[in-house]
């Protein structure tokens, strides 16, 4: 019963919320509306799966009823043979539940930046990366993602040395989180004039996108110096003293903007890049605090698992984390990533699941 009433609280409170949405000063104010649409999102799953809960329940009760009160031995048999039914499907939907009651991921709803760069196997490799970021690419276009390039190294034959991206939109980080690791291509290059089978890889970088109030910076931890930006020569050459070193003391980290001929406009920059830095050693550190606890099925983070293997000439592909294989590269290759995606959330939820 302690799941019925937490569920029933859940269905109240979706229920507020809608009363909330319908509220005329509610919809004039713009930040309290897109707050309680995305918390209603966040609850809409769980309302289904309880009325579906509720649903059974009553399909439940009514055949007890049946087979404690009723004399026709053929409709007692029926009911008998129907309750089963409906214990399986009772079992199976509360599992589903406590799966959906699991506490969400806070980045999830962060856009990300993506990194690809190509691994092992020369020329190959980066034409591999190249088809990753083609997948990634219209993957982000089937879910209405806003993609912005960052910076791309090309190869001479198409490929792709290393790419920088952002995706921005709706659960960004929550659906792209998997897809860090090395990923592993086996097929028979275009510059293979004997038709062997190579195996390359290339790497996939998944960052949560960092906000200003996510890291701290103590002033007394940061050393600051100024000096003359370098230039050409003659008129170039900054005679003030506008470029700008900073230095974090407790980690070493040294970032430097020369960028801007205003002191400020470049000392802001180098603090974007300094907190960008920090957070990405804050997120490895809380990563290898995890990985020295246990060994999770879907490591989101650990860069150098390989993660996933695409093999052309049986047009497979298997993710090792949860040992599933798909028969259809050709598709996920265009971006069709939904249900490798939503089979890794679901592992990544049961294995949470047993750890609480």
């Amino acid at each position: 019963m302690e799941l019925y009433e937490k569920l029933k609280s859940i269905k109240e409170k979706y229920s507020e919320i809608n009363e909330q949405l319908a509220d005329p000063n509610i919809i004039s104010d713009q930040s309290r509306m897109i707050s309680l649409s995305k918390e209603r999102r966040e609850l809409e799953e769980i309302v289904r799966a309880f009325n579906e809960y509720e649903e059974l329940m009553r399909h439940i009760v009514g055949n007890q009823e049946i087979i404690n009160t009723s004399d026709d031995k053929e409709l007692v048999e029926l009911a008998e043979s129907e309750l089963k039914e409906l214990y399986k499907k009772l079992a199976e939907l509360e599992e589903k539940i406590k799966l959906l009651l699991i506490p969400k991921d806070p980045d999830d709803d962060k856009n990300v930046i993506v990194e690809i760069r190509a691994g092992t196997g020369g020329e190959e490799a980066g034409l591999f990366a190249a088809d990753l970021y083609r997948m990634y690419s219209r993957y982000a276009e089937k879910r209405n993602w806003k993609k912005e390039l960052i910076d791309l190294n090309e190869t001479g034959l198409g490929g792709i040395k290393e790419v920088v991206f952002s995706l921005s939109g709706d659960g960004v980080y929550g659906d792209m989180k998997y897809e860090s690791g090395v990923h592993r291509v086996q097929r028979v290059p275009v510059t293979e004039a004997s038709g062997r089978i190579h195996t390359s890889a290339a790497s996939v970088v998944i960052l949560p996108e960092v906000e200003d109030i996510e890291i701290d910076i103590d002033p007394n931890d940061l050393r600051i110096d100024v000096y003359r930006s370098g230039g050409a020569g003659g008129q170039n050459v900054n005679k003030v003293e506008t470029a700008i070193r900073i230095t974090h003391i407790p980690t070493g980290i040294v970032v430097q903007c020369q960028d801007e001929r205003s002191q400020l406009k470049n000392r802001q920059k180098a603090m974007k890049v300094l907190k960008a830095r920090l957070y990405d050693l804050k997120m490895a550190e809380q990563m290898n605090e995890i990985a020295a606890q246990r060994k999770s099925m879907v490591r989101k983070g650990d860069r150098s698992d390989k993660i996933r293997t695409y093999n052309f000439p049986q047009n497979r592909v298997t993710d090792h984390r949860i040992g599933l294989t798909l028969y259809n590269l050709d598709s996920i290759l265009d971006g069709e990533l939904d249900e490798l995606i939503e089979k890794l959330k679901i592992a990544d939820k049961t294995e949470k699941l047993k750890e609480v």
